[in-house]
């Protein structure tokens, strides 16, 4: 595949319409043409003490953040006709169903494809020691530096994608 869009999502709580980060990567013909970092203010807008651990993501950084409908206006015209692709796609896939559904948008039915499934069918269950995105990241050549930021997280995607897709 040559031709996707590497997209990640953060959650600021347990609903998966809580979005407060994405991150999208585009690749055309093979090569990383663009890179889309938001901070998104979350709804319900509150955040959870593990989901912050996690991100490092707090309601004072998304308090003056465009909510999701808005970001989205900005991201489409970059992923229109493109299949999306992240490491464990049904969290991110449920996350931008929710937030469609949230906020009274019409989901367009989106092509997912699963890095995390595919490379544990493309290395098999002994090459390596779990299929977290850091780890498979770094078997494909990819140090993955601050995990758990969108966009960091969606560039690993990416270079995953173009190795076992």
């Amino acid at each position: 595949m040559k031709d996707f869009a590497a997209i990640d999502f953060e959650t600021a709580n347990n609903d998966p319409a809580s979005v407060c980060s994405i991150g999208v990567v585009i690749v055309r013909n093979g090569i990383i043409s663009d890179r889309i970092y938001e901070l998104i203010k979350p709804e319900p807008e509150w955040y959870a003490y593990w989901n912050t651990r996690i991100h490092g993501l707090t309601e004072k950084d998304t308090m003056n953040a465009l909510t999701f409908d808005k970001v989205w206006q900005k991201v489409e015209p970059h992923i229109e006709g493109l299949p999306l692709v992240a490491h464990n796609s049904a969290f991110d896939e449920r996350c931008l169903k929710a937030a469609f559904k949230t906020y009274g948008m019409t989901y367009p039915d989106y092509t997912f494809y699963c890095t995390c499934r595919v490379a544990r069918k493309v290395f098999g269950q002994n090459i390596l020691p779990d299929y977290q995105l850091h780890t498979v990241a770094a078997h494909c050549g990819y140090v993955l530096r601050n995990h758990h930021h969108a966009l960091a997280d969606a560039e690993a995607c990416a270079i995953i994608a173009q190795h076992i897709l």
